[in-house]
């Protein structure tokens, strides 16, 4: 056993929510002060996590061995490099959640299990990243999972609410089963469920391939990598949207941990094969496209985003699916830099996205609406809203000097340098990832312009997007916390890469900076070490960026262009805008969230298959048209060619066999000894 400062700080961060969890629901009667407690311990607990992951980063976490669960398997736990970047990704979400928190939940009225379980959330989400053991993986990952299963109805009033937590639990449990699959096929090789034991262990590559398979499966589905994203567009727009944030910027995260955790941590980039990082790389890219697509057809602003973040989950996918191919192909260096560039966008989407979601909590709280169609206008009424709206929109469009850029970036340099090969597939993969990731991020682009421009600016289309006003000051810091960090990691990535360096060399044995320093990159040329200034993945005769260089350029130019704008001395005219001679002005007149995504359904209609209804009121004469409604719904394919079809098959089974359940006794005495029979037949 040994315990390490990063370690103790993390038991001091579950030691804090699990305090959360059980003092604050018996303050039921004091809401104020039950508000407080719960907000004041998630922040601190997110504080905690961050210093953890920083002190586990910095230096090698330690292990400890707690008296608790089975009595012949007790509890292990560990930092190491991985989980403490991972504890680190938790931490820097939790905490301006929790600050947000307390102002979002201020006239929340049945706020006790919210007490309950989002302390018991963010504690499975630890626990997992902590879990030394198979058991004690499988504890938390199922804590995450149920406890979300109540926040996500936590409105349970609502019909679709409970819909989508069905669903949502159903397919959370498939995964476990999954994953639990995954475990058992390791430990039939090991006779182990300690993790430090499936490592050393040598798994025939047949079994290799089947727990690859099983934990592929069982985490895509609980990351929402498509198909298996069914549960992911229903469930997240119905939770608090505090719990979103925290659900779409970690939980999907502690996925793709566990995902590194099982193929490159305890079986190792030794038991790699190639269709491996293949299918990986084809999951990220469908994923990509049919997350960013979806989300452009969507009027409902958390269901669109909900949709981006499959987008990004493929993002995520693309980077670790040239991680892998590279690895295998015994490029070292490379595959670092595809791991670094899947890390450093996990982080981003978790800060970007949780930003996002707070935002649309902070225009739901305002308006009490989450459909874009009654919005408008809000930029006027909530300024600070729109202005740290907009900075998450810009990070997750991948434009500089944001940090969507640079992990963007870093993951088309691991495309662009990768060299050919083995076989016509994979050599036609690789650019056909990096084109899929560029078309991902000009469609995301437009996106966040439908979506800013359709939610703040223009005028009002309804009578609660007119009356809106700006939220109380702890949301709005709670929400410029993630939009700093945006800025941060997008003007000064060479200061935060070194520590990320640290993950590739733990799983892969190789540093990308000790590779710099050395001068032995993939091509044979000396490097030029990162600095503050300058990013240089691989050398700086291949590409480099520099953030602030670019910053500066974008400030200066503005500046000069405002210059020339706005002369000194001359007073700026001020006239009505022009509308095609009509001298009333209203909201009908500007696009809404379906006119401005038309154009793109007609390029992509095979893809959509739209339903569109146009229908005409002639109330007084049958030549005078008074009123056309037009309707368009798109629908999610996977849904309705895999979901639906299966959800009917089971219906008709089930329909088929409930006459079983009226036999008597007797009948079921001998199904239970038929049972029995056909066991010992086959097991003997």
């Amino acid at each position: 056993m040994m315990q390490s400062l990063a370690l103790s700080v993390a038991l001091l961060a579950c030691g804090s929510v699990i305090m959360a969890a059980i003092v604050a629901p018996m303050l039921q009667h004091q809401q104020n002060i039950q508000r407080a407690l719960l907000c004041g311990l998630l922040g601190l607990t997110g504080l905690l996590a961050c210093a953890a992951g920083f002190s586990g980063l910095m230096n090698d976490g330690g292990n400890i061995i707690l008296p608790l669960g089975l009595p012949w398997l007790p509890m292990h736990l560990r930092v190491d490099m991985l989980g403490a970047f991972f504890l680190l990704v938790i931490g820097v979400l939790v905490f301006p959640v929790a600050i947000y928190s307390y102002g979002y939940l201020k006239h929340e009225q049945r706020l006790t299990p919210l007490a309950i379980f989002l302390p018991l959330f963010v504690l499975g989400m630890m626990g997992v990243v902590l879990a030394d053991d198979a058991f004690s993986f499988m504890i938390f990952w199922e804590l995450m999972s149920v406890s979300s299963y109540f926040l996500v109805t936590h409105e349970h009033q609502y019909i679709e609410n409970r819909k989508a937590g069905f669903i949502y639990l159903l397919m959370a449990h498939m995964a476990g089963l999954l994953i639990m699959g995954s475990f058992a096929t390791i430990y039939a090789s090991t006779g182990s469920f300690e993790f430090a034991a499936m490592r050393d262990a040598e798994i025939a590559p047949l079994w290799a391939s089947v727990a690859f398979l099983l934990a592929g499966f069982g985490f895509g589905t609980k990351a929402g990598v498509v198909p298996m994203h069914g549960w992911l567009p229903d469930a997240h727009p119905v939770a608090p949207s505090n719990v979103s944030a925290l659900m779409s910027g970690i939980m999907l995260k502690v996925a793709i941990f566990g995902f590194i955790r099982i193929t490159w941590d305890l079986m190792g980039s030794g038991d790699f094969q190639w269709w491996w990082g293949a299918l990986v790389l084809a999951a990220g890219s469908s994923s990509a496209i049919s997350g960013v697509l979806m989300a452009l057809q969507q009027h409902d602003l958390k269901r669109l985003l909900a949709y981006h973040s499959i987008e990004n989950i493929g993002i995520i996918l693309i980077a670790l699916g040239l991680a892998m191919l590279l690895a295998e192909a015994e490029y070292p260096t490379l595959a670092a830099l595809g791991l670094i560039a899947a890390l450093y966008h996990t982080i981003n989407h978790a800060l970007f996205k949780g930003l996002l979601f707070m935002g649309a909590g902070a225009v739901l709280h305002s308006t009490g609406s989450r459909n874009m169609e009654a919005m408008g206008g809000l930029i006027h009424r909530m300024p600070w809203t729109a202005a740290l709206f907009l900075v998450a929109c810009i990070s997750i469009s991948a434009l500089p000097p944001f940090n969507g850029f640079v992990s963007e970036w870093l993951i088309f340099q691991t495309a662009l340098m990768a060299p050919q090969l083995d076989g016509t597939l994979l050599t036609a993969m690789v650019p056909f990832s990096a084109a899929m990731l560029a078309l991902a991020g000009a469609l995301a682009a437009t996106c966040f312009v439908k979506v800013f421009g359709v939610v703040f600016l223009g005028h009002a289309r309804s009578a609660c997007a007119a009356e809106a006003k700006e939220v109380d000051v702890w949301m709005k810091l709670g929400m410029a916390i993630p939009a700093l960090c945006c800025l941060l990691l997008g003007v000064l990535p060479a200061l935060f890469i070194p520590l990320l360096d640290r993950v590739p060399y733990t799983l892969l044995g190789t540093s990308l900076l000790s590779t710099l320093a050395s001068g032995s990159g993939s091509a044979g040329q000396t490097s030029t070490a990162l600095s503050w200034l300058w990013l240089t993945p691989i050398g700086a005769a291949h590409a480099s960026y520099s953030a602030p260089i670019i910053l500066l350029g974008m400030l200066v130019l503005g500046g000069l262009v405002f210059w020339w704008l706005h002369p000194k001395g001359i007073v700026i005219r001020r006239s009505k805008m022009w509308s095609c001679g009509n001298p009333h002005t209203h909201a009908r007149m500007q696009y809404n969230a379906t006119s401005f995504s038309q154009p793109l359904r007609r390029i992509f209609w095979d893809v959509y298959q739209p339903e569109e209804h146009e229908h005409a009121e002639r109330r007084q004469h049958k030549l005078l048209t008074t009123r056309v409604r037009y309707v368009v719904h798109v629908s999610d394919m996977a849904v309705k060619h895999l979901y639906q079809p299966i959800g009917r098959f089971t219906l008709w089974i089930a329909k088929a066999l409930r006459h079983e359940h009226q036999r008597d006794i007797h009948a079921y005495l001998a199904y239970t000894f038929a049972t029995i029979l056909f066991l010992l037949a086959a097991f003997t």
